[in-house]
């Protein structure tokens, strides 16, 4: 009898909030990759210029600094599965709506602070999902989360059709309002069927009589800690290099292709449908080979494709299909083994006692290092559409020097810590 795929059995035999969470994960996954190819050049047509587009995506940020460091408290305080319920839907539920009307810059610049809030989920969420669950299984899981949200792509040129019949505002505003059924459908469904996990009812009845001002006093313990661990170190350096790339690519990258390439927007869509049938193969593929410790040769070559990508992309000429079209493949690649692998990090390489106020901690130092990055590419974009994507490729080859660098000082135990 043949080997059932490690993937498909991983999503068979989930159970409890694993399960709870990679089952509904669709719902919140679909709507959002329908509209995000399409969030800057909505925003762009509705009379938002380069650096208005830059400076929201910053002040969101700024805002989630705040709300990062907030996340490990509440998560503590109310409990892993509460804090998804209400912050999930004041963070995306109602910004969807703001969206959804948008009529001028002061709109967007609400909704990102809303939106900001989705720092303490991303939090209690991750918490969530990991805490109860067989850690060896933990990057199939990330790898199917994943794969649920990239199924949106493929309704992607769907959406080209009636932006081409209806024009791109009408077609986005609809897609808004979807999202903001479709999502708070999803939190609905996941609070009903998952529980609280253990470690979270530990820290709910330790935190119980403290104030959330001698909560924040335990901080400094965990910086320290965080400072001592070669390999948490490397998570955030990570993390921070794909989060300012992640806001570059989503913010000024529909704007490069239509405003420089002279893409169409009725067939971006059509580009977000490549990236993620690339990515769903190599997910079933390669990715299901690598571990979430041996992470030197994955990262280095995720990296090195994501370079000649933004080479490529600043590359493409007026029309350059070809050309755009390859560099989304590598993009893909990259993407696909960069991911999992530090999601993953981000989980184990942490004291599951102290997790949420670890991962708190994270987030804040990357979101604090990302925040004037929005607007420093929207700035950049102004000058010339291909520098943000410049500075991409810098922070890349950083990526690169950064992971031969840790791998070589912590004397390969990260790669060796499951072995």
């Amino acid at each position: 009898m043949r080997k059932q795929h490690p993937l498909i059995h991983t999503l068979i035999h989930l159970k409890g909030n694993p399960r709870a969470c990679v089952y509904t994960e669709p719902l919140w996954g679909i709507p959002f990759n329908l509209f995000a190819p399409y969030v800057s050049i909505y925003m762009y047509t509705l009379g938002l210029t380069d650096s208005q587009i830059g400076f929201t995506a910053s002040i969101g940020m700024v805002f989630q600094i705040i709300f990062s460091l907030l996340g490990g408290v509440i998560t503590d305080k109310l409990g892993r599965k509460r804090t998804t319920l209400i912050f999930d839907t004041l963070a995306w539920s109602i910004p969807c709506l703001i969206w959804a009307f948008s009529r001028s810059f002061s709109y967007f610049v609400i909704a990102a602070i809303i939106n900001s809030i989705s720092r303490v989920t991303m939090n209690s969420w991750s918490c969530l999902l990991v805490e109860d669950c067989d850690k060896k299984q933990i990057v199939n899981i990330y790898t199917w989360i994943y794969i649920l949200g990239l199924g949106a792509a493929f309704f992607a040129p769907i959406s080209g059709l009636f932006i081409s019949k209806f024009g791109l505002v009408p077609t986005v505003r609809v897609l808004y309002i979807i999202s903001f059924v479709m999502m708070t459908s999803k939190f609905l469904i996941l609070n009903k069927y998952s529980t609280e996990t253990g470690q979270g009812k530990i820290r709910m009845e330790e935190t119980k009589h403290i104030n959330i001002m001698n909560l924040f006093k335990g901080y400094s313990t965990v910086f320290i800690k965080i400072l001592k661990t070669p390999e948490t170190l490397l998570t955030v350096g990570i993390m921070l290099i794909m989060s300012i790339i992640g806001v570059v690519n989503n913010t000024f990258w529909a704007i490069i292709v239509t405003e420089r390439i002279h893409i169409p927007a009725k067939y971006i869509g059509m580009f977000p449908f490549i990236r993620s049938t690339i990515m769903i193969i190599f997910f079933f593929t390669l990715v299901r080979t690598i571990g979430a410790f041996k992470f030197k040769k994955p990262l280095i070559i995720g990296f090195s494709l994501f370079t000649i990508s933004q080479i490529l992309l600043i590359a493409t000429p007026d029309k350059g299909y070809l050309i755009l079209i390859i560099s989304i493949i590598l993009e893909a690649c990259s993407i696909s083994l960069i991911s999992p692998i530090l999601d993953s990090m981000q989980v184990i390489l942490v004291d599951p006692k102290e997790r949420a106020r670890i991962m708190a901690i994270l987030y804040v130092i990357v979101v604090a290092f990302t925040s004037p990055f929005g607007w420093i590419a929207g700035i950049l974009s102004g000058v010339d559409r291909r520098f943000p994507f410049l500075l991409n490729i810098c922070l890349l080859l950083v990526g690169i020097i950064l992971t031969i660098f840790q791998s070589n000082i912590s004397g390969h135990k990260s790669e060796n810590i499951m072995e």
